[in-house]
This record gives structure tokens, C-alpha cells and sequence, in this order.
């Protein structure tokens, strides 16, 4: 796997990969992380990407975040 690029952003560490013809966007947040796997044809400039990763999308990644951490948790005080 190869890193083509780590965007910017002031709360999430974003990396985009790419691996077998496909990229492979990181998007992680303390110690959970979101992969999401898109084929290089459908995006032929790695910017179409970097564009798409705005807004409504990092809101709604923010909040299964929260819906990840609330989950870990859950287990893990079901272990004690």
C-alpha cells in the first residue's frame, strides 16, 4: 500500500492510499479509523477525492465516531 496523500484537516488524520487499483481513503480519530475503498477509475485525479471529503461527509464521519467509541465502550464495561 502507498501513500498518495495526507490531506489537511484540524481534527482528523486523513490519508489516501492506493492498493491493487483501488485508493483507499483513511480516515482515523484517536484510535478508531474509517477506511473507504474506491476504484482509481471512478476518480482519475486524486483532487476529484480531496473535493469530495467535505462538509456533510466529515460531519457524518464525526458521528460514527462517536457511534464506534460509544460501542467500544459498551463492551468493555459488559467485561467488568
Amino acid at each position: 500500500m502507498r501513500l498518495i496523500k495526507q490531506i489537511p484537516h484540524e481534527r482528523f488524520l486523513i490519508q489516501l492510499h492506493s492498493y491493487n487499483g483501488k485508493f483507499i481513503l483513511s480516515i482515523s480519530l484517536d484510535q478508531f479509523e474509517q477506511l473507504y475503498k474506491v476504484s482509481e477509475s471512478d476518480f482519475p485525479q486524486v483532487d476529484q477525492i480531496e473535493a469530495l471529503i467535505q462538509g456533510t461527509f466529515l460531519t457524518k464521519c464525526i458521528h460514527r465516531f462517536i457511534e464506534m467509541r460509544s460501542d467500544w465502550m459498551e463492551i468493555i464495561n459488559l467485561k467488568s
